[in-house]
This record gives C-alpha cells, structure tokens and sequence, in this order.
C-alpha cells in the first residue's frame, strides 16, 4: 500500500505544485459569498435539497452512474440528476450546463489546466469530509491554502492483449518469441507484431491490432494517450516534475520519431486499411477485441466495461492483460504502464452552501458506503484514493487488477501522465487531424512534427495571457 500511495503521489506532485493561480471566486451570483462547507454531512442542513446534478465525463460508464443514483434516491430521499457528456465533448457540454438556470452542481476537471478554466465555479473543498477521506493529500488541485479538485481515481494504461490468441502465437512454427516475457522492447514486440500479421490467418485474426479510432471526437487515444509518451521523456529531465516542465516550455518533441515507430505498427498491423481509418469510433475498436477479431488494442483498464458489454464478447477475463506501450526509448525494458489521473470532482460554488452540502454528502456516501464503495470497484472499476477502502475493497476487474499489478512490480517505473500538461485541447484537435492525413497518405510526418510544434507554442502563449 505504501508503494502504491508513493507511486500516486510522484503521479501528480509536480501537477500540483505547477499550480500558480488565483483564487477561487466563491460568488453565488446573488451578491452573497458561499462559505466552504466543513468536514462533515450534518454541518450545513440539508433538508431543503431535493436533487443534485452530476455531469458526467466517462459514457462508457453512464450506464453505472444511473444505477448508483437510483439507489441513492432510496437511500437518501436525494434525486442524483445524471447528465453524460458525449465522448471528447465534455468541455463544450459543461460550458453549455454552466450557463442554465439549473447548472452541474458536482463536474470534474482534468487538472490545473482545467482548473484555469473552471476556478470561478470551483468551491473551496479543504474543510470537508471528501477531502479529509483522501488517502495522499498531495494529488488534490490546490491553489494557495484551497483545495477546488479532489481526485477519485487513479488509472493505467497501456496495450490491452487477449492471451490465448497470444499462446497460440507463440505455439506455432518459427514464432519470434515463446513468451510474453520477452517482449519488453519496441524492437522485439515490431518483431512479434509483424510475424503475427503474416500468421493472422493460421490465428484467426483481421488483425493484431484493432482499428486505430481517427474519427474526430475518438481519437483521444492518440493525440493525448499516445502522446503522452514522448512528453513524459522529454521533459523528464530530472531537473523539476515533468508536468510542471510541460507546462511551462515549449514542445521541441524530441522523440517525435518514437511516437512515429509505434503509432506506424498500430496502424499497418490492423483490423482496417489504413486510409479507412478516419470513419472508426473506439466502440468500434474495442468491440473487435472484445469478438476475437485482433489481439491487442491501446485503452485503459476503464475499457474492461466496455469489452465485457460486447454483443458476442469471447474474450475471457482471465486472458485480459496489459502490456506497456514501448516506443524504442533507452530504458524501456523497466518501462510501466502509464499511470496517473485526470479525474477530479469539484463543487459548483455557485449554487447555496445547502445544495453543496448535498452534493458533497453524495459523494462521501458513494466513496465510504458499502453499497457505493462495491460500486465503485465493481461496476465503476475505479482504483479509489480513499482511506475508506480496506484491502480487501479493490477493485475486481481484470484490467484493474493487471495497473495495481504492474504498478506493484520491483524495478519497474509507471509513466507519469504528463499530458495534463498539454496548453489546450484546440491542440489536441489539431495534432488527431494531422495523424489522421499522415495515416491517409496526405501529409508528411515531418509536416505533422512541425505544425505541433507552431501549434503548441501558439496555444502556450495564449494560455498565458
């Protein structure tokens, strides 16, 4: 557990200390200033609440949110309104919510650069039992002596492999490895990839790789997932945190080659050509893994709803495992996956000290409850920072259990999620265009390295004024 906790705090540390902002308005619009609510649920009367609203960030798990809030209304007399965003709307949605009468009462901020967007409406949550129940007090959004975003998750990524279809690999005539073991390298697993394509047939596979999603809106796996890789070496210099490091330079992208190798091995070893690859959503993706169609596909250990839901799902859950994402960097044999967050729930401040209250008590419920903390590791499938969980409350999926796997391994590093320090999501936008042309043979690789590194510059400059 201390392991755990230590990898979590490195995880964020320098996100947190890169936040150098100004404080958060408690402005209720009425002319009155909201006070903090204060540890504990009966501090603030509640009475006259009848419901809260939750916008959403995560669809694939709407579905789950819509069950916790039934039985909460049982529970508690509390209606939970859940709205959920559709998949890379999220800000324009809660820019939308934030403007009517009755707006998100609990919304979620991806970090200090959504906090920047967001601290006029963030509530100062230092005084309440949520963040007292936070089991490292370094992975909150802090500004000065305010917490505004409390963490409730921590997730891993990497590539997702189906094992049989990988013992099956390593069982036929003249396979480059006979283990998982050995691939621990860009070079041995190009290698293993390649054969397995030439073998798809004798697999049973359209492709080792399922479908990379270009479709504007799911591309999000490889404008900022992928991407995350390169911006976690270049600006882990071992001088300062790299979030930090990220925020505040320029992007030179040093190993603008690296994310070439691998993005170029999804993309000619899948499921689909890929000039076709602009019309591909990730329910697509994830459903030809979940049928057995490929045998690896990059998502987070959120994916495993969405592999079990699969019309026709033949993968099983004992063959669900993770592999780090290798690029072809110094090192990366002692490579993790990438582990970090960017999911913090912050309380509208400008709604009455009441509705906060209530809104606050939900969560504290749905994080220390025995129905909500089940919830939460079961269907949710969230690995929770929470002291209210005991050891034997952690999570029961597959993928979950494979990130405290890794994440548990001597000698072995996570890759920090160096993303949040990316200047705004009009460039994540424009870099999953860009691949988009590179892949559909429309523009040159070196075109899409410079116009993200103009873009980056541009973006940076106007996230400062």
């Amino acid at each position: 557990m201390n392991k755990f906790r230590r990898i979590l705090a490195l995880s964020m540390a320098g996100c947190m200390s890169a936040t150098a902002l100004a404080g958060c308005t408690t402005d209720t619009g009425s002319g009155t200033s909201s006070t903090a609510p204060v540890v504990g649920e009966s501090s603030v009367d509640t009475s006259s609440v009848k419901s809260i609203f939750f916008l959403n960030f995560k669809p694939e798990i709407a579905d789950k949110y819509e069950a916790i809030a039934k039985q909460y209304k049982e529970e508690k007399g509390i209606e939970v309104q859940v709205k959920t965003a559709a998949s890379g709307e999220y800000e324009k949605t809660l820019t939308s919510e934030m403007a009517k009468s009755e707006p998100p009462t609990i919304f979620q901020i991806n970090g200090p650069v959504g906090y920047s967007n967001w601290k006029d409406y963030c509530a100062d949550l230092k005084a309440t039992k949520l963040y007292d129940m936070l089991s490292d007090k370094s992975l909150a959004v802090k500004d000065g002596e305010g917490i505004y975003g409390v963490p409730y998750a921590v997730e891993g990524y990497g590539i997702i492999y189906n094992n049989a279809v990988m013992t099956k690999y390593f069982g036929l005539d003249g396979a480059k490895a006979k283990s998982m073991d050995e691939i621990n390298s860009f070079a041995k697993l190009k290698e293993v990839v390649e054969d397995m394509t030439a073998k798809k047939a004798d697999l049973g596979i359209d492709g080792v790789f399922a479908s990379t999603s270009l479709k504007s809106g799911d591309d999000w796996r490889w404008q900022t997932h992928l991407m995350n890789l390169p911006l976690f070496y270049e600006f882990n210099t071992g001088s300062g945190d790299p979030i930090t490091n990220c925020l505040n330079s320029d992007l030179e992208f040093k190993y603008a080659d690296n994310y070439k190798n691998i993005f170029d091995l999804y993309t000619d070893n899948s499921c689909t050509d890929k000039t076709l690859l602009g019309g591909k959503t990730v329910d697509e993706s994830m459903a030809e893994f979940a049928t057995g169609k490929c045998a690896m596909v990059q998502n987070g250990n959120w994916a495993w709803g969405q592999i079990s839901g699969v019309d026709g799902n033949t993968v099983k859950e004992e063959d669900i495992k993770f592999l780090p994402i290798y690029t072809g960097v110094d090192g990366e044999d002692k490579q993790g996956l990438c582990v970090g967050t960017e999911n913090y729930f912050s309380i509208n401040s400008k709604v009455d000290a009441a509705t906060q209250q209530a809104s606050i008590d939900f969560l504290v419920w749905l994080f220390s409850s025995d129905y909500g903390k089940k919830a939460v590791t079961s269907d949710l499938g969230f690995i929770a920072p929470f002291t209210s969980f005991g050891e034997n409350e952690k999570p029961t999926d597959p993928l979950a259990k494979e990130v405290l796997s890794w994440m548990e391994k001597e000698g072995y590093t996570s890759v920090k999620w160096t993303f949040a320090g990316i200047p705004s999501e009009e460039w994540k936008n424009g870099f999953g265009a860009n691949l988009l042309q590179y892949a559909q043979g429309q523009k040159e690789w070196n075109d899409v390295v410079t116009e993200a590194k103009d873009s980056w510059k541009t973006e940076r400059e106007a996230m400062a004024e």
